[in-house]
């Protein structure tokens, strides 16, 4: 994980040029429009501040898809020449023409980083810290913002400042991002993925995560290409193999599935639970009413039901499967590079080595990407199945003999890896028989997630068919299951010279590529409602007001007058009160940083927009009822400084954040552009409509409205926006696809 966190360090210096820009530029437009004469012309200067805001608008409409067709690496390497470009130009500027040139390709450097970087760090990031990672941005933003600021008041004492080293002094650190892009930061191992070149995306797995054993969640990578299908949910009884077991299988319990562990001869047995759980609760609920558990609250979305029952169920010990009733119950799905030991085992395999991954999954070398295994090569029953339908390879199954009668009696086998975040991923084989009588069969996806902390874990078990003869002493486990047909096993993919569905290459999901129409996939566009109306609800939930009133309200506090005392300059006082400001939200984004992952992202918003509401609604009162110079002036900064720190440990990451975790590999560059435009586009109406709001209804009117808005924004968050902490990005975007088409198919 060390790997992933300074990889994400990497990433946001982005951030921290955006921050360090915006700061700049707030403090050299003072010196700007002096040398220019802009006094008169407002219009121009707002230009000069704005047009980084343009180009960040305009280069976020290409820069998903682009994301999607090249990579995400060679965007933030292009973002880092923007940055350079434009400071160089800035450095330079002649006249205020230029200077408006070097601000908009500097803006295009800005849309780069804010649309990219929260996708990137999603998408190398464990799912159990990247809350944490993800929120890395908006505190390296602000850390740009306060150094910047410190720059600037540091230069606005001397004789004569001079903007434009304020402007060019971008460049070093831009220089520095450059190198970190090009030489430090991986490709997305997601994008590797969806591109077939799976080699590269398991040595970067590999350095990201510190370990040779990546099978597990590059076999999820690859099911992650496949979203949307036919999902149902379903719950197992999972539990220690036993021959009892076996035999019970052979004589005609076909339900039965065999999860087989690293080691030979450890297995494990599952069978359809009989009792409810709480995720097959809400989704029989949600097929049946199109509402909420509870009934009460019936526009409340069923996915956000859905996700909430997952959280609800997490066990108590560590919130994974691998609690106290199975110590070993994630590694032991693990398929490692460790070998039973097996005497029909193909020597050939044994020799194969991970190397044979080919670079890229087109053309010359995709013979012997097909023929490369995806997963450490290991045997299991599931190849038993695929070796008896298509022959034609000479490796053998794990315990193929002992568990011939499981395989010809119809029953299931699987093979299961862990995913992070209390998940496991398997795969089993099942079979029908089809019309002409002959038995068919496909390989499915298994997602499994234990189901609460068991009691009497034997009882559970006990009235299974077969459980009877379960072991004195023996554990089991309730667990919900997520199945579907697999992306990586699809029978387009199985080829009769591979051993077992391991071996298949997804090279036809790889070829798909982004596609617009599955923007209109159910599950994608309920997911797009949330992202995209949670980035309007943030633009006007008034933080460009308060960042624009902040000066005055510490300026009647008697701040401004303390400085001025201590013989700064106005411009230098305004400057050095920005930079306290900016100080503020630090120690407030390092406690959002703890939490993110612990208490989620939906708990923190609702914990604090409330806040935000209050904090407005003083500044409303203090600014409608006539206090005093001092109580006016105290209960001002005090609404401000509490709006600030609980802004950016809400609103302010956790859009950025649910917006690169909750749409599909495939199109999530076209999805988070889509969300970034509206981000981009609420920030403009924010910003130009402000001075008018402000002449029309004033102050209180203003922070009127943002109350009114937040306090929308609260409704929209208990209603619509999920809890996604510690999942895996690729289980996230399945939810919302069984959620919604569940939805779709309770309607009339």
């Amino acid at each position: 994980m060390s790997g992933a966190a300074l990889v994400a360090i990497a990433a946001s210096i982005g951030n921290l040029l955006q921050g360090w820009d915006n700061a700049t530029i707030a403090g050299a437009v003072l010196y700007i429009k002096k040398e220019f004469k802009l006094e008169s012309e407002p219009t121009v200067e707002g230009l000069i501040v704005a047009m980084s805001l343009i180009g960040a608008t305009i280069i976020t409409t290409f820069s998903g898809p682009v994301s999607d067709w090249i990579g995400r690496r060679p965007m933030l390497i292009l973002s880092s020449i923007l940055y350079f470009i434009g400071s160089l130009i800035m450095l330079w500027s002649p006249n205020v023409y230029i200077l408006l040139v070097a601000r908009l390709i500097d803006g295009f450097g800005i849309g780069l980083a804010v649309t990219l970087v929260p996708l990137y760090i999603s998408e190398t990031a464990p799912s159990e810290i990247r809350g944490l990672l993800n929120t890395l941005p908006q505190f390296s933003g602000s850390g740009g913002m306060f150094l910047s600021y410190c720059m600037v008041f540091g230069m606005s004492l001397l004789p004569s400042p001079d903007w434009r080293i304020m402007l060019g002094v971008l460049a070093i650190p831009s220089l520095f991002f450059f190198g970190l892009t090009m030489f430090y930061l991986p490709e997305s191992p997601r994008w590797l993925v969806s591109k077939g070149r799976m080699a590269e995306a398991k040595k970067v797995l590999q350095k990201l995560r510190g370990r040779e054993d990546v099978s597990g969640e590059m076999a999820l990578l690859v099911e992650g290409l496949e979203v949307g299908g036919d999902t149902s949910i379903e719950e197992y009884i999972i539990g220690p193999a036993t021959e009892a077991g076996d035999d019970h299988a052979a004589d005609g319990y076909k339900d039965q599935i065999t999860l087989y562990g690293t080691e030979e001869g450890q297995s494990w047995i599952a069978r359809p639970s009989k009792g409810p759980s709480i995720l097959g609760s809400v989704l029989s609920l949600t097929s049946r009413h199109g509402s909420m558990v509870n009934q009460s609250l019936p526009l409340m979305d069923p996915i956000v039901a859905l996700f909430g029952s997952v959280h609800e169920s997490m066990p108590h010990a560590g919130g994974s499967m691998r609690s106290t009733l199975f110590p070993n119950f994630g590694s032991m799905f693990s398929v490692t590079d460790q070998h039973p030991k097996i005497e029909q085992w193909d020597e050939e395999n044994l020799h194969r080595d991970d190397d044979e991954y080919a670079s890229d999954g087109a053309g010359a070398d995709y013979e012997d990407n097909v023929h490369s295994p995806l997963l450490s090569r290991q045997a299991t029953g599931a190849e038993g199945k695929d070796i008896a339908h298509h022959g034609g390879h000479r490796g053998s199954a794990l315990s193929m003999r002992r568990n011939r009668s499981l395989l010809e009696d119809g029953g299931e086998v699987a093979s299961s890896t862990g995913i992070g975040g209390g998940w496991q991923l398997a795969w089993k084989w099942s079979e029908r028989e089809g019309e002409d009588g002959k038995k068919e069969g496909g390989f499915k996806r298994i997602y499994l997630h234990q189901e609460g902390v068991p009691g009497s874990r034997r009882g559970s078990v006990v009235s299974l068919p077969g459980a009877g003869d379960a072991p004195e002493g023996g554990d089991f486990i309730h667990a919900a299951a997520l199945v579907s047909q697999s992306a990586l096993y699809s029978k387009d993919l199985i080829d009769p010279r591979m051993a077992g569905p391991a071996m298949a290459h997804p090279s036809n999901a790889a070829a798909k590529g982004p596609s617009w129409k599955d923007l209109f996939e159910p599950g994608v566009r309920r997911a797009l409602l949330v992202g995209v109306g949670i980035q309007i609800l943030q633009q006007f939930a008034g933080i460009n007001g308060v960042l624009y009133y902040t000066p005055q309200i510490l300026e009647q506090a008697g701040v401004a007058v303390l400085l001025s005392n201590l013989g700064l300059s106005s411009a230098s006082a305004s400057i050095l009160i920005s930079s306290l400001t900016t100080l503020l939200m630090l120690p407030s984004i390092g406690l959002a940083m703890r939490l993110m992952d612990i208490s989620g992202r939906r708990f923190l918003l609702l914990g604090t927009i409330p806040i935000l509401i209050a904090s407005l609604i003083v500044l409303v009162v203090s600014n409608v009822i006539e206090l005093g110079t001092v109580p006016h002036a105290a209960m001002s900064t005090i609404s401000v400084i509490i709006y600030f720190c609980c802004f950016v440990m809400g609103f302010g990451p956790i859009p950025n954040i649910l917006c690169a975790e909750i749409f599909p590999t495939r199109i999530r560059g076209i999805c988070i552009a889509i969300c970034a435009l509206t981000f981009w586009f609420g920030d403009i109406v924010v910003t130009y409509s402000l001075p008018v709001m402000l002449n029309a209804i004033g102050l209180a009117g203003v922070f009127g409205i943002y109350a009114v808005v937040c306090s929308i924004a609260f409704v929209f968050v208990f209603l619509k926006v999920p809890e996604t902490k510690g999942m895996p990005l690729e289980v996230i975007t399945e939810f919302f696809a069984v959620g919604a088409k569940q939805m779709q198919a309770s309607k009339p």
